[in-house]
């Protein structure tokens, strides 16, 4: 699965960079910020109330191409990402790469909106400093859409990205006895900026 995930991005990424020197509107570049993430709730096996989660800062970089006009473009996105979510005496940090594969229209002057799925794979993650194996899929598609800001080759943008469906990871807690579920989909707002090179 991770060498198709590969794959997939190469296919995807190299006509768009092609394409993109091409064109005069569009281009390649190089984008980073900050992420708000909470990821889903935590279940001890003991308790069946939901732990849920506190936000927490996290991090992209990443680069994009972009193809289009001020009417239409698509611009595709590879970006790793790492993500940290609190719960009760506990924290979750993730680390993935996500491939937004988005389509936006300009609206008013520099201002943009865009949306499309985000394909998802999980590099490593860990729970109460305790490396997670077992996760339901290390590969999956999210939704990504928001609102941009562009002045000539410089942009800023707002996100808003939440996985599609549940995946859960699985794992002993610390009597090493009883199974815990964690729900790891994504839910965060995204601050941008990015610059065509």
């Amino acid at each position: 699965m991770k060498h198709l995930f590969f794959i997939l991005v190469v296919i995807l990424i190299i006509p768009v960079t092609t394409m993109a020197q091409s064109q005069m509107s569009t281009g390649i570049g190089i984008k980073a910020g900050l992420n708000y993430n909470a990821n889903g709730n935590y279940f001890e096996a003991i308790d069946t109330n939901a732990d849920n989660p506190d936000g927490n800062i996290g991090y992209h970089v990443g680069l994009f191409g972009k193809i289009g006009n001020s009417r239409l473009y698509f611009k595709p996105e590879v970006v790793y990402t790492s993500t940290k979510s609190d719960y009760t005496n506990n924290s979750f940090k993730m680390q993935k790469i996500d491939v937004p594969l988005l389509i936006g229209t300009r609206i008013l002057g520099p201002i943009s909106v865009f949306g499309g799925p985000s394909l998802q794979y999980i590099l490593d993650s860990e729970f109460n400093n305790i490396s997670i194996n077992e996760i339901e899929n290390d590969f999956s598609v999210g939704l990504n859409f928001g609102i941009g800001f562009n002045i000539k080759r410089v942009g800023i943008d707002l996100r808003y990205e939440r996985g599609f469906s549940k995946n859960e990871a699985t794992f002993l807690n610390n009597n090493n006895v009883d199974t815990s579920r964690l729900d790891t989909r994504p839910n965060q707002l995204i601050l941008g900026l990015s610059v065509i090179l």
